[in-house]
């Protein structure tokens, strides 16, 4: 299985080339729905898009954005079910730190929920803390992680 990577940081050339669509069609498989995913992404500003494809089928997404100049924010992610466990998010979690470390932030910040274990267990393997919990609108709780960039 071959995959490759790429990433984006011009969000109308991911349109422009169908990413955009793969993703909102993964994210939908993956998640039941996408609520104005494409919307969505229009309007975020300096939008970090890392993509996995297996041929042109898009099997993983991971997308982020500056919170402030210290901070950037790992927005969504997934990986299609029939690719997991091959080191996708993984390698997609890379690129994105990567790039959040050469692009001079100081840490990073996600949020999930209990429900979503195996991101869960994934951002604290590669050094997330858990900084706080709330409950969402749907009174589902959300967690806070955050992972220094510093001296790494």
């Amino acid at each position: 299985m071959e995959i490759s990577f790429d990433s984006y940081t011009d969000v109308d050339s991911a349109i422009e080339d169908g990413t955009v669509n793969g993703i909102i069609d993964l994210h939908e498989s993956i998640f039941g729905c996408s609520e104005d995913l494409a919307g969505r992404i229009e309007e975020k500003k300096g939008l970090r898009i890392d993509v996995a494809r297996q041929g042109k089928r898009i099997v993983g997404y991971k997308i982020g954005y500056a919170l402030n100049h210290g901070q950037f924010y790992s927005w969504l992610g997934g990986v299609d079910k029939a690719f997991r466990t091959n080191g996708i998010a993984s390698r997609l979690m890379e690129e994105q730190h990567q790039y959040a470390k050469n692009s001079g932030f100081r840490a990073i910040q996600t949020k999930t929920k209990n429900k979503w274990r195996s991101m869960l267990l994934l951002n604290i393997k590669n050094g997330f803390d858990v900084i706080g919990t709330y409950a969402d609108q749907d009174g589902e709780t959300k967690i806070i992680l955050e992972k220094s960039l510093l001296g790494k």
